[in-house]
This record gives structure tokens, sequence and C-alpha cells, in this order.
């Protein structure tokens, strides 16, 4: 696999984005310097994330989410495990 995550990446199924392989390696997004856990898609040559607001759901149960503007890092977390160990 490439060592260098994709440009955009979605956690949700119904995404064109969506890539389950790529997920079950792990992706550690830094945004605007911080690391980030609750990160549902992200782009980095566009410079956003989507994260969820609060505890909210839309009418089908999905989480609502709100898009944040800034500078996206993504780095895949199986790496940094080979390269500790």
């Amino acid at each position: 696999m490439a060592d260098t995550p994709p440009d955009r990446l979605s956690n949700d199924p119904r995404s064109p984005f969506y890539d389950e392989a790529l997920l079950a390696r792990g992706i550690g997004i830094v945004f605007k310097g911080k690391e980030r856990f609750d990160v549902e898609e992200y782009c980095i040559s566009e410079g956003w994330v989507r994260v969820a607001a609060g505890k909210a759901r839309d009418r089908f149960g999905n989480p609502i989410t709100i898009k944040l503007s800034g500078p996206v890092e993504a780095r895949f977390l199986d790496a940094e495990d080979e390269a500790s160990g």
C-alpha cells in the first residue's frame, strides 16, 4: 500500500470517497496543528474537515456535520507502529 493517505477520505459508507481498507489501516488527522479524533471526512487539497456537531442527528439518524476550513495533514497510524516497533 502507499505510504501517503489519499487527498480525500470519508468514513461514511454512502460516500464515493469511502475506502474500508484505508480506514482499517487507521488515519491520523492534524487540523490547524492539533490532532483531531472526531473527523468524519477530510480534503487536504481544499483544506477542510467535516466533524460531527455534538450529538445532533438528522432525520435519518446520521450525525449532523459542520465543515471547518484550515490546513489539514493526514498520516497512516499503522506506519507509526511499524517505525516504532
